[in-house]
């Protein structure tokens, strides 16, 4: 019997009829190594090219639309199963390869009598940036987080990660008429993602966990995304136990208010933390990627208190041992900050299992613990509970470690414990198909196999200037033709003349030097430093 409020509506998984010849087809669909092989991309696009457009590059949803006619006769094609053999081989053998990982560090991987347990990371994020059809990312700081995903699923590093699936994702920005920035949330059907639920062996049941909230339990659901060799969990509230609200926590990547923002920081650090246990992981090390999975540390520490009987500050040391920080944010207004009163309204009923008092706790996330005005600091939270942190340059180590001194009074700044690791990009996501093949033949294709090798990477100073610069004139070419295609289709939204629309269109040459910015230009971002030399800059 349905309850007031209920909607009798069923969410189902569109499967494709797939004719055998094709079925590797939808086991590359499923996986997201097929986002930076342009030869797996090629494989849809050959199919329905327009039908790839339509559905946003997403594969999973395209199988489930395309024409059943049309797949019968592209089983015949041998011509076409040739390649997706081929693909599919390849796509074999990066999961059963021996890794780079493995070859460099056998005895973190390869448990043999008296070692320790083999290591195996837990990477936490709110934001996953790994394909355009998930959505469920908003900047930079979800690129880096897929990017470690994917380049990690390259190496062959025992990893596992962690993030929130949100079922609007972040939203989408356009012009109105009146030139007005206006925005609208995807709706994420994940019946046709690549995404899928994971289930209980037992009972045959979707795996959820639960977390405490003020009053009440929510369930939590756990879906898992496979990036290659990397399975990446991902959690969502939008499950039947829950009211509404609780339904919503899980809605948008960073919407709502300041208690909606606590809310997903517990479903992601504190269920993170369960949902591993649950489906069997067993992590030795725990990266926080920013402070919004933080709580995990909590969740960490009073596990250790109740399996070994000791002390806060022990299983404190013990907890943090396992735990990596990476801060990203050069601006303290950037770092989650939640007040006092919020905080004790949350985390009250947890103290006992902690082992601490209120103002101890505090303590926990504040730069200085004896100031009752401050606010708890998840940046504050994830330094005091690791052992490791860094930020993501050189330049912004010493930021961070000037930013966050007054958390070790008695150190000097350039003792403070907070070192850096430069951000780099997964190759095979950012290099163009074209330059692939350009650096397959001067480097070797080994350079994709072993980027550590620096002898490969001096060959670089024997691709001839011309070849390479043909090679940028040809990329620009095609980045100018999509920003014409995509102004034309923003204006005509917005009810644009044809004469206004093809002028503006004409204004981008890729001959001429131009200069864009995308999203927001934050003051950080130091956007002045393209004015720092105008000589060279008029040249």
């Amino acid at each position: 019997m349905l309850h007031a409020g209920q909607a009798a509506i069923r969410s189902f998984r569109v499967i494709p009829s797939l004719p055998q010849p094709l079925a590797p087809l939808l086991e590359i669909a499923q996986n997201l190594w097929w986002s930076w092989h342009p030869e797996a991309v090629s494989l849809f696009v050959r199919l329905d090219r327009e039908l790839w457009e339509e559905t946003g590059h997403n594969p999973v949803r395209m199988l489930g639309m395309i024409d059943q006619d049309l797949l019968e006769r592209v089983a015949q094609d041998q011509s076409y199963l040739h390649g997706l053999n081929l693909v599919h081989a390849r796509f074999k053998a990066h999961s059963q390869r021996r890794s780079w990982f493995l070859r460099q560090y056998p005895h973190l991987v390869e448990q043999t009598a008296g070692s320790a347990a083999p290591i195996r990371i837990a990477y936490f994020s709110a934001e996953f940036g790994l394909t355009e059809c998930l959505q469920i990312y908003s900047g930079g700081l979800g690129c880096l987080a897929g990017d470690h995903l994917k380049a990690a699923s390259e190496l062959g590093v025992p990893m596992c990660a962690v993030g929130l699936l949100y079922r609007c994702g972040y939203f989408h920005q356009y012009l109105n008429a009146d030139g007005w920035q206006q925005e609208t949330y995807p709706d994420l059907d994940f019946a046709n993602q690549p995404v899928q639920r994971v289930y209980d062996e037992q009972t045959g049941e979707q795996v959820k966990v639960h977390v405490e909230l003020p009053g009440r339990r929510v369930t939590v659901g756990v879906w898992r995304c496979d990036v290659g060799r990397i399975p990446l969990y991902l959690l969502d509230t939008n499950m039947p136990e829950n009211n509404r609200a609780d339904r919503d926590i899980t809605k948008t990547l960073y919407g709502g208010d300041i208690e909606t923002r606590m809310m997903q920081e517990i479903v992601l650090g504190i269920g993170g933390v369960r949902a591993l246990e649950k489906v069997g992981e067993q992590p030795t090390v725990f990266h926080i990627n920013e402070g919004h999975a933080a709580f995990l540390a909590l969740e960490r520490i009073a596990r250790f208190r109740a399996a070994h009987n000791c002390s806060f500050e022990q299983a404190r040391q013990a907890a943090a041992a396992g735990h990596v920080f990476t801060t990203h944010t050069p601006v303290p207004a950037g770092i989650d900050r939640f007040a006092p009163q919020l905080m004790e309204q949350y985390f009250g009923e947890m103290l006992p299992s902690l082992g601490i008092d209120f103002d101890h706790f505090l303590g926990l996330g504040r730069s200085n613990p004896f100031d009752p005005n401050e606010f708890f600091s998840m940046a504050v939270l994830a330094l005091r509970s690791s052992q490791f942190s860094n930020g993501v340059s050189r330049l912004h180590g010493h930021v961070s470690r000037t930013m966050w001194k007054g958390i070790w009074p008695g150190l000097p700044e350039d003792e403070v414990p907070i070192s850096h690791v430069t951000n780099g990009v997964h190759p095979r996501t950012w290099i163009a198909s074209n330059l692939v093949s350009l650096y397959d033949r001067y480097l070797s294709p080994d350079w994709q196999l072993d980027p550590t090798d620096f002898h490969l990477w001096e060959k670089v100073h024997d691709i001839p200037d011309e070849e390479l610069w043909r090679h940028r004139e040809r990329q620009r070419e095609r980045l100018i033709t999509w920003c014409r295609r995509k102004i034309r289709k923003q204006m005509k939204s917005r009810g644009a003349s044809f004469e206004e629309t093809e002028r503006a269109a004409a204004s981008l040459d890729p001959r001429i030097f131009t200069i864009g910015f995308a999203r927001r230009f934050a003051t950080y971002k130091r956007g002045t430093l393209l004015l720092q030399d105008l000589v060279r800059l008029r040249q």
